[in-house]
């Protein structure tokens, strides 16, 4: 005879609005690339705290630099608006 059960899934996902010097902050620290960041960081800091979220950070990071409508892109039509705007070269 068949088993039926029910089972749950839950999908957390975090939305975050940054100021645009807090993004350029996030852009700062995605910069130095994934690798270097981590050793760097476990060197000072330990990995206690962040090595279970390693994967996390890794494809934050990724979204920070590359993804779609990364914030480099973001901040970089920032800047050329407000350029447009006051009317300013490059």
């Amino acid at each position: 005879m068949a088993r039926i059960e029910g089972r749950g899934n839950l999908k957390v996902e975090v939305a975050i609005v940054l100021s645009e010097e807090e993004a350029w902050a996030l852009d700062a620290l995605a910069g130095y690339g994934t690798d270097p960041f981590l050793e760097c960081f476990y060197k000072h800091m330990g990995t206690v705290c962040l090595k279970p979220y390693e994967k996390g950070l890794r494809t934050l990071f990724d979204s920070v630099r590359t993804g779609e409508g990364n914030v480099s892109s973001l901040l970089g039509r920032a800047q050329k608006a407000r350029n447009v705007f006051y009317e300013k070269e490059g």
